[in-house]
């Protein structure tokens, strides 16, 4: 399910490693892309850099390392075109059921086809849907909106006719989406736009090019560079991740001092890019080579720290009393979740409630057989964490057609805890969606490791199942253990 980076990436995977097997793809919508098709707000772009969450088997070579959305989409088909994915995608195809069967061991999926609701059965189910609700984003109910006189937009349902030109703007959140609007929306003409949060977010800049992989590109052969400049960003992710949560205070002042000196010393940066929280219990924002602060010392921008009292006909009238004209209200307050891409899955009749189980790998649920779902991590790319999972699935299938296996299915020990939610952000969004998320165990294959080198040596080098995942073997019925 899905047709967007962990989609594709799944259908290289099978396609490669799993020649003899028969699959399709069903995407929702009418075009490939996922989130990157979806979004067209002004300025959307990658928050991580494109050789890690470009695929690794068709690497990145795009002007930008922090890549446009235009050209993300673009990368997807190409890549899903080359190597012959997009003839096993079904547009259109969206799946509203799936009920496993132990005496079939079969899936049945029911879905809505061009409007027509049809059936058909496979053996093993893999989502890589994402978790975002495409259908309907988040945005707070606010006292007298329907005053006001302009429009209000929420970024993921850009209308493709409105001109900003020569209007205020007022963008409500201080998030990856609201700090990516708020110089783009000055590019398109607005003659002013201001940034309204409730508290601050970690702002940090990132040249949009990397001049250090360009240097590698030209010095190296096209492969090892490709890989260097890989492993060159995966491990400086994973350094500032750690040191991030091992000594908060010293990330705290080095981001303050890159923005000091982008904003220059008048700028208040305690009340408005300071957060209460450390680095990383929220991602960072990224802005490229620093668009936004470059719009802030301008003037052209401006960043309000307050809370919403009310709407009026001319703008929106803070709690402080201060009233901010606006001909455009921008609702960038986030993403609603929804999981397993709004389907419901039930197993020999019972629902599979998610916030109810324990997530196996970061790619199985307990209890649930031949069923996978990619998620990406929390603290680097997403297409990271889905490719270590697709290439799973893959072996994992391969695995059970060696051994004359049908069924694989995680079993959690009795007793088993169930700890934090599978996300391990305090984001606004993950927070509001906390009782449908997959949980986590204290300890492997139950927790998850918010690290790839870990991950990549577990899921390519360990044991196809810990010890936990039990099979079942068509002709006897017999449950067995693997090896």
């Amino acid at each position: 399910m899905g047709a967007g980076l962990s989609g594709v990436d799944a259908g290289y995977w099978l396609k490669t490693k799993s020649p003899d097997r028969t699959w399709a793809i069903f995407e929702a919508r009418d075009a490939i892309g996922g989130t990157w098709d979806l979004f067209r707000y002004p300025g959307i772009r990658s928050d991580s850099d494109m050789t890690t969450l470009g695929f690794p088997f068709r690497p990145w070579h795009g002007e930008k390392a922090i890549a446009d959305g235009a050209d993300i989409r673009d990368y997807i088909e190409d890549t899903a075109r080359e190597f012959g994915i997009d003839r096993k995608i079904r547009m259109r195809h969206r799946v509203t059921d799936a009920a496993w069967s132990s005496t079939d061991a079969l899936w049945t999926i029911s879905y809505v086809a061009d409007g027509e609701p049809r059936r058909m059965t496979c053996s093993f189910l893999f989502l890589c849907s994402g978790y975002y609700d495409y259908q309907e984003g988040y945005s707070p109910t606010w006292p007298a909106l329907d005053t006001f006189d302009g429009d209000v937009v929420h970024p993921q349902f850009w209308p493709e006719d409105l001109s900003v030109i020569g209007k205020r703007v007022v963008v409500i959140g201080s998030g990856a989406t609201a700090v990516t609007l708020v110089p783009a929306l000055i590019t398109k003409g607005a003659a002013h736009v201001t940034m309204l949060q409730r508290s601050p977010t970690y702002i940090v800049s990132k040249p949009a090019h990397d001049e250090r992989g360009e240097k590698l590109r030209s010095r190296l052969p096209a492969g090892i560079a490709d890989a260097a400049i890989r492993w060159k960003n995966i491990g400086y992710s994973i350094l500032v991740y750690n040191v991030s949560r091992r000594k908060p205070d010293v990330v705290k002042h080095k981001i303050a001092a890159q923005q000091k000196d982008l904003l220059g010393p008048d700028f208040d940066i305690a009340r408005h890019l300071t957060p209460k929280y450390n680095p990383w219990d929220q991602r960072l924002c990224l802005v490229p080579d620093g668009d936004l602060f470059t719009a802030l010392r301008a003037g052209q921008a401006t960043i309000v720290t307050d809370q919403i009292e009310r709407f009026t006909p001319e703008g929106v009238r803070l709690q402080s009393g201060e009233e901010l004209k606006a001909d455009i209200v921008v609702t960038a307050t986030g993403l609603k979740l929804k999981m397993m891409g709004g389907a419901s899955i039930t197993v020999d009749g019972k629902t599979v409630e998610p916030g109810m189980r324990l997530l196996y790998k970061g790619a199985m649920l307990e209890g649930v057989p031949n069923f996978a779902f990619a998620v990406g991590y929390t603290n680097a790319s997403w297409t990271l964490k889905c490719d270590l999972t697709s290439q799973y699935v893959s072996r994992l299938l391969n695995h059970m057609a060696a051994h004359g296996q049908y069924s694989a299915t995680p079993i959690a020990p009795e007793g088993a805890a169930l700890e934090e939610s599978m996300l391990d952000l305090q984001s606004g969004y993950v927070k509001r969606a906390q009782n449908m998320l997959p949980r986590q165990g204290d300890k492997a294959p139950w927790k998850t490791h918010q690290n790839y080198v870990r991950d990549l040596l577990a899921f390519r080098t360990g044991r196809i199942d810990d010890g936990v995942l039990q099979f079942d073997t068509r002709d006897t019925g017999v449950r067995e253990q693997a090896a």
